[in-house]
């Protein structure tokens, strides 16, 4: 007799879904944190993301343009919250997205000297130009200044934060034990035994001690520049 008991149907499984290039970006990112420039190839950037070279290499051609991604990524990243770009006063809040964006990851730094250097007209440095720009604008500067006082923010932003995380790097490789204060504290007696006819001015800066908040002392600089800029304005 046939059997006419229903059969069940294996249902098919599905396929994941397709891997973008948002999510690469993201993975080279985060791989980039951790293992640095030298750690981030194809191979553990598949493992990370449980897929093959070749589903990578169809969004991205290669590694120099996966760091680039990522540096626009980082940058892009660190704007986003400074939606209002054209109101005057904001320019603390792109300064300080773009210093704890390249504190946060230290491999930025040495990415956005070299992407800027050698691609001015690409998009990350074109990104901070514009971002910085918008608030040279708002001060009312002189269209004939616009470029030169955006570029002295920029290359002061950019070098300040680059050397603040070359000193994180440093703090961090002295180990957890290190004291940053018994650091400083070292460096201003160095100074202190400095020639006083060579050195005058750095044994006067000892004298009254190297502590300071990086952050704040960035600001200051922000705060000199656009005071100089303000002024040549008002002449």
């Amino acid at each position: 007799m046939e059997d006419v008991t229903p059969r069940t149907r294996k249902k098919p499984e599905r396929r994941p879904a397709p891997l973008t290039r948002e999510q690469i970006v993201e993975a080279a990112v985060g791989l980039l944190d951790t293992a640095g420039e030298s750690g981030l190839t194809f191979r553990a950037l598949s493992e990370r993301l449980a897929t093959g070279p070749g589903a990578i290499y169809w969004h991205v051609a290669g590694k120099s343009e996966l760091l680039a991604a990522a540096t626009d990524h980082a940058v892009s990243t660190a704007l986003s919250e400074e939606a209002e770009a054209g109101l005057p006063g904001r320019i603390h809040d792109v300064a300080l997205g773009l210093f704890r964006s390249i504190e946060q990851h230290p491999w930025l730094a040495p990415q956005l000297t070299a992407q800027i250097s050698h691609n001015p007209a690409g998009l990350v440095t074109t990104r901070i130009f514009e971002a910085i720009g918008r608030q040279v604008y708002a001060l009312g500067v002189p269209a004939s200044n616009w470029f030169t006082a955006t570029s002295a923010l920029m290359h002061y932003i950019l070098g300040a934060a680059g050397q603040n995380a070359a000193n994180l790097a440093l703090a961090r490789s002295l180990g957890p034990e290190a004291d940053r204060d018994v650091y400083m504290d070292a460096v201003a007696a160095i100074w202190k035994q400095l020639s006083p006819q060579e050195f005058p001015f750095t044994r006067a800066v000892a004298d009254h001690g190297l502590d300071h908040d990086d952050r704040a002392q960035f600001l200051v600089g922000i705060d000199l520049i656009l005071a100089g800029i303000e002024a040549d304005h008002a002449r």
